[in-house]
């Protein structure tokens, strides 16, 4: 045997004696939060959002029914407020149309009361004229047109001869004993009493019996 293949076999030999070495095994470790915090930003985000969105969920439930509540209470304050001031302006409306309407009322009054003495001396100078002068035909014309304005504003003639007496209306200045007549009736009227829309402007002067 050659020296070459001793050497072969003294190597091969060796070889079989040296064992083989186990590549080491390394176990995972298991790592801390802090450790891996700064590892997966975009995770840690996504999660901090999802917390947030949730916790802000539930906080906005809550609070926005409590925000409407309040809203309602608030809608209702000044729905109350706002019929108050209606019903408020509408008194003063009426209140204002009322005093205004009596405001013109009296003035008118006044106006009217001062013109019926010149209705008077008509109707006296009328009453004295001859029949046929036509002088007074004139007059009686004028006292018509003066009449005729005074009706049309509303002022009318109380009626009194042989009505039952009206102290609303009537002023009794004289009392006369006639059983032909029954009790408290007017037997003549003396001076002729208007009203203007209903309000007496000058009571009538009467006579009344019994």
């Amino acid at each position: 045997m050659s020296e070459t293949t001793k050497t072969t076999g003294v190597q091969d030999e060796a070889e079989k004696e040296i064992p083989e070495t186990e590549e080491p095994v390394t176990e995972p470790v298991e790592e801390s939060p802090e450790a891996t915090a700064g590892e997966n930003p975009e995770g840690e985000k996504e999660a901090e959002a999802a917390e947030e969105k949730e916790s802000k969920g539930k906080t906005s439930f809550f609070g926005k029914k409590k925000k409407d509540n309040k809203l309602e209470q608030q809608i209702e304050d000044l729905t109350d407020r706002l019929k108050r001031n209606m019903a408020e302006f509408d008194n003063f409306r009426k209140r204002t149309e009322k005093e205004k309407s009596s405001m013109y009322i009296i003035g008118a009054k006044d106006i009217i009361e001062k013109i019926l003495p010149v209705v008077d001396n008509f109707e006296r100078g009328l009453a004295q004229a001859t029949e046929g002068d036509p002088f007074a035909e004139g007059m009686e014309k004028i006292y018509k047109q003066l009449t005729t304005t005074l009706e049309s504003l509303g002022v009318e003639p109380i009626e009194a001869v042989d009505k039952e007496f009206n102290p609303d209306l009537h002023n009794a200045v004289m009392h006369v004993e006639d059983e032909s007549v029954g009790d408290n009736i007017i037997v003549e009227e003396l001076q002729k009493g208007y009203t203007y829309k209903g309000f007496v402007v000058r009571h009538s002067m009467v006579k009344v019996a019994n």
